[in-house]
C-alpha cells in the first residue's frame, strides 16, 4: 500500500484522500521491461526489411573502418597508364588521332602486358582519319589538292582496330537505362552454375565502341560504376545485364584476358545450397580462370581500397615520347594488366570511395583487379545477417530484462561494455579475416532498450513525484515538496525516532462562536482564517500534520532535515499572531463571516518524536507520536489559564536564545507526572533588546524567586510593580493569577516541603 494515507481539507474539514499512485500495468519487473523488449522487436524489424537509414549507418562504420586499417598496398602486375595534365600538354589536347592511341597501344603490347584495359569508351569514328579530313578539304572552296591521295592512306579506326587484334585488349562501354545500343560482342561468355540470378542488375542498353574495334579487341567490359545513396562506390559492380545478356565489368573482362581463360563462371545460391534451394537466385561468387571471387546477391566486389601508391601510375607521356628504355617499360608492364585512363582536368571520371571524395574511376577498376589477384577480400558472409539478429535479440532483449532489475548504472555498464564488445568483435573481423559484420543493428538494439527502459522508469518516476507533491501539497512548504519531489529517497518511510518541534494551535472559544454562524458560514470563516495560518506555516518550513476542526497540529524537522526547527516555529507563531491582529482589524464588523474579534492559543514543545506513517493496514496517515506531543497538547491547554498567546517548554525556550522569554510556571499537567517549566513567547530578539522587556524580565524574575521562597510580602510588591508594566505585554490575567496565589498562599502557607510547582487543573 502506498504509504500516505489522508489529508484534511481545510475547506470541509473532512478528509481527502489523495490519488492513488502509479501502478505498472503488468506485474514486476515485465511490465517495466516491455518498452525495451518492444524497441528491440522494431529494430529486428528494420534489419530484417534492410531499412536504408539502419543500412546506411553500417556502411559509413565500414567506411570508418577503412580509414581507420586501408587494405596495404601489395605489389600486384596491375598498372595504370594515366592521361594526365602533363601528358595533353606535351602530346596535344584530347581527343587523340587514334593513331596516338594505337601507338600507346603497340608499345605497351611490346613491352609485354598481359590485357590492356581502355577506360575510355571509342563510340564514334575518329575526326583525324584521312578521308573524313578529305571531306572537310573539299568543303572548303579555296583548297586546291588532289584529296583522292588523301583518301587513299589508312583509315585510322583501322590502324587502331589493328593494334588491338595485335594487342591483349579489353575495351570499355557504358550502360544505360534507356535503350540505346546492344553490348559489343564478346569473343567468350559466361556458364551459370544454377538459375541465372534475377539480382544481377539489368539495364536497357549499351553505349559501345565502334563495331570494327569491337570485334578486333579480346574483350570489352563495362565502365558504369553506381555508388550507394550517398553516392560512394563501396562495392565495385562486376556483372550486369543488358536484357537477357550477361556482361562482364572492364576489370573482371581484363582478368579473364590477361589469362586468355574462356569463359567466365557464375556460381548462383540455388546451385550453391547457400539458400536451401528456396527462393530467387543470386549470385555468390565468380571464378575467372584460376582465380575465385567472393560477391554479394548482385556480383559486386566489396573493395578495399589503398591508400594513394604513385608506383600503380605512369604517365603516359613517359611512355610514349620515349622517356623510358626498353628494359624499364618492360620492368613496368610485362605480365601486367594495364588500364589507360584519363587523369586530366576536363577529362577525368571521377568518384567518391571511403578513403577519398574525389577519386579516378580507372582507380576502382585497378583496385579491383589487384584484390581479386591477391585474394584479399572484404565478404559479408551469408550468415552475418542472422547473426547480427540473433545478437540484436540478445543483447536487446537481455538489458530490457536487466535494467529494472539492477537499475539504470549497473544496466548502462553492462550495456556500454556488451555496445563495446559488439564494435570490437566487429572490428576484429574486419582486420584479421576480413568480414564485414554489421554491429549497428545490435547497437541500436541495446541503445534504444536501455533509452526505452530508462525513459519509461523516468516516466514512473515522474508521476511518483507528481504523486508526492499531490500528496504533500497540504501538507509542506513548495520548497520541501520540490526537494522531496527531486529526491524521494529523502523520504523515510515507516516510523522513526526524530528531534522535533511541535505545535497546537487552537481557536479561543470557538464553540461559543459558532453558535452564532450556521454550518456554512462556520466553513467560510475556517477557510478565511486557516488559509493565512498554513500560508505562514509552510513560508516557516512546517509540515502540516492534520486540521482538527478550528484547530492546527504541525511539526517542524520532518519529512526533510530542520536544524534550526525550533526557531522556525518561534517565528512562524509570532508570525501568526501578527496576521491574526491584522484580520481583526481588518475584518471586524465588516461582511462576511467573520465573528468579531479572534484569539488563538498556541503552545510549542520539543523533543524527541516517534514520525511516520500511522495507521492500519487499511488506512495510514503520516503523523507522530510521543510524551513531547501529548505535553506540546496541554502547554496550548494552559495559555487561556495563564493569559497567554504562545506557551512553550522548557526545552524549546532553551533552544530560542534572545528571543522574549518569560518564565510562567514550574506545572505539573494533567496525565503527566514529571512538572515542566513553561514560558510565554512573547516576541522576537528584537523585542528582548527593548529596555521596557528587560525591566518586565527582571521583574518578574524577581517575585517568582520571593514566590518560591515563600517570600509572600515581597512577592506581593513585587507584583504591585508588575501590575503597572503588564498591560503593555498583555499579561494582566497572569499577575492577577500570582496574586491570587500570593493572597491564598500567605493566608495559607504551604509548609516547608512545598517545590513551588502548580498542578493544572485541565487540559
Amino acid at each position: 500500500m502506498w504509504p500516505f494515507g489522508t489529508a484534511t481539507d481545510p475547506a470541509t474539514g473532512g478528509n481527502r484522500s489523495p490519488s492513488r499512485p502509479p501502478r505498472l500495468a503488468l506485474p514486476g519487473r515485465l511490465g517495466a521491461a516491455l518498452p525495451g523488449v518492444a524497441v528491440t522487436l522494431l529494430a529486428l524489424l528494420l534489419h530484417w526489411s534492410e531499412a536504408g537509414p539502419l543500412r546506411q549507418l553500417g556502411l559509413l562504420l565500414f567506411d570508418a573502418y577503412q580509414r581507420a586499417a586501408p587494405r596495404p598496398y601489395a605489389p600486384a602486375p596491375v598498372r595504370i597508364v594515366d592521361i594526365d595534365d602533363e601528358t595533353i600538354a606535351r602530346l596535344g589536347q584530347w581527343p587523340w588521332p587514334r593513331l596516338e592511341v594505337a601507338r600507346l597501344t603497340s608499345l605497351l603490347a611490346e613491352a609485354g602486358a598481359a590485357a590492356i584495359a581502355f577506360d575510355i569508351v571509342f563510340a564514334e569514328p575518329d575526326r583525324t582519319s584521312p578521308a573524313r579530313v578529305a571531306d572537310m578539304l573539299e568543303a572548303n572552296p579555296k583548297a586546291r589538292a588532289p584529296f583522292a591521295d588523301i583518301r587513299a592512306l589508312a583509315d585510322h579506326d583501322a590502324i587502331f582496330a589493328a593494334a588491338l587484334a595485335g594487342a591483349p585488349s579489353v575495351l570499355g562501354f557504358f550502360l544505360a537505362r534507356e535503350t540505346t545500343g546492344p553490348p559489343p560482342q564478346r569473343p567468350a561468355g559466361f556458364a551459370i552454375g544454377g538459375s541465372l540470378p534475377a539480382s544481377i542488375p539489368v539495364f536497357a542498353g549499351a553505349i559501345s565502341p565502334l563495331p570494327e574495334l569491337a570485334e578486333a579487341a579480346s574483350g570489352a567490359g563495362f565502365l558504369t560504376m553506381t555508388g550507394d545513396r550517398d553516392g560512394i562506390i563501396r562495392r565495385a559492380p562486376l556483372l550486369a545485364r543488358v536484357g537477357d545478356t550477361v556482361v562482364p565489368a572492364l576489370s573482371l573482362e581484363a582478368l579473364r584476358v590477361a589469362q586468355q581463360a574462356g569463359v567466365i563462371l557464375i556460381r548462383a545460391s540455388d546451385a550453391s545450397g547457400e539458400l536451401g534451394g528456396r527462393g530467387d537466385a543470386a549470385v555468390v561468387g565468380l571464378k575467372v580462370g584460376d582465380f575465385e571471387v567472393p560477391t554479394d546477391a548482385g556480383g559486386e566486389l566489396w573493395m578495399h581500397y589503398t591508400e594513394p601508391v604513385p608506383e600503380r601510375l605512369v604517365p603516359a607521356w613517359t611512355l610514349m615520347e620515349g622517356q623510358l628504355s626498353e628494359s624499364q617499360r618492360r620492368d613496368l608492364f610485362e605480365g601486367h594488366i594495364v588500364f589507360v585512363g584519363t587523369g586530366a582536368q576536363g577529362l577525368r571520371d571521377l568518384v567518391s570511395t571511403p578513403l577519398r571524395a574525389r577519386e579516378l574511376g580507372v582507380m576502382v577498376h585497378a583496385q579491383a583487379v589487384e584484390q581479386m589477384i591477391l585474394g584479399r577480400f572484404l565478404v559479408r558472409p551469408d550468415w552475418a545477417a542472422g547473426a547480427e539478429r540473433l545478437l540484436l535479440l540478445v543483447f536487446g532483449l537481455g538489458l530490457a530484462l536487466l535494467l529494472p532489475r539492477l537499475g539504470a548504472l549497473p544496466s548502462g555498464i553492462i550495456g556500454a561494455l556488451a555496445t563495446a564488445a559488439i564494435v570490437a568483435l566487429s572490428w576484429l573481423a574486419f582486420r584479421r579475416w576480413g568480414l564485414l559484420l554489421d554491429p549497428v543493428g545490435p547497437v541500436l538494439a541495446a541503445t534504444g532498450s536501455y533509452v526505452a527502459v530508462t525513459a519509461a522508469s523516468f516516466w514512473r518516476e515522474e508521476r511518483q513525484r507528481a504523486y508526492i507533491r499531490n500528496a504533500f501539497d497540504r501538507y509542506l512548504s513548495p520548497e520541501l515538496v520540490e526537494r522531496i519531489a527531486a529526491d524521494p529517497g529523502r523520504l523515510e518511510l515507516g516510523g522513526e525516532d526524530r528531534d522535533m518541534t511541535v505545535m497546537f494551535l487552537d481557536v479561543r472559544g470557538f464553540s461559543r462562536l459558532s453558535e452564532r454562524m450556521g454550518p456554512r458560514e462556520v466553513i467560510a470563516f475556517l477557510v478565511e482564517f486557516l488559509t493565512p495560518m498554513t500560508d505562514i506555516l509552510l513560508a516557516h518550513r512546517a509540515t502540516i500534520d492534520k486540521y482538527i476542526g478550528d484547530a492546527i497540529l504541525a511539526f517542524w524537522n520532518a519529512p526533510l532535515d530542520d536544524p534550526d526547527h525550533a526557531e522556525h516555529a518561534a517565528r512562524a507563531t509570532l508570525a501568526m499572531v501578527a496576521r491574526l491582529a491584522e484580520l481583526n482589524a481588518e475584518k471586524a464588523g465588516g461582511p462576511g463571516p467573520w465573528p468579531g474579534e479572534v484569539r488563538i492559543g498556541i503552545g510549542l514543545n520539543t523533543g524527541t518524536c516517534c514520525v511516520g506513517n500511522i495507521g492500519s493496514a487499511q488506512r495510514l496517515n503520516y503523523s507522530l507520536i510521543g510524551d513531547t506531543v501529548n505535553l506540546a497538547s496541554r502547554i496550548e491547554g494552559q495559555t487561556k489559564a495563564y493569559g497567554v498567546t504562545i506557551a512553550i517548554g522548557e526545552e524549546t525556550a532553551r533552544r530560542l536564545e534572545g528571543f522574549a522569554l518569560l518564565e510562567l510556571d514550574r506545572l505539573r499537567v494533567v496525565g503527566r507526572d514529571r512538572p515542566e517549566t513553561i514560558f510565554a513567547l512573547l516576541g522576537p530578539p528584537e523585542m528582548a533588546e527593548q529596555a521596557a522587556f528587560r525591566a518586565l524580565a527582571e521583574l518578574h524574575a524577581a517575585m517568582l524567586q520571593c514566590y518560591r521562597a515563600q517570600h509572600w510580602e515581597e512577592a506581593a510588591a513585587h507584583l504591585d510593580r508588575l501590575a503597572a508594566l503588564a498591560p503593555a505585554f498583555g499579561l494582566e490575567k497572569l499577575v492577577a493569577l500570582y496574586r491570587a496565589r500570593v493572597e491564598r498562599f500567605a493566608a495559607n502557607p504551604p509548609g516547608a516541603g512545598w517545590d513551588g510547582v502548580a498542578e493544572a487543573e485541565s487540559k
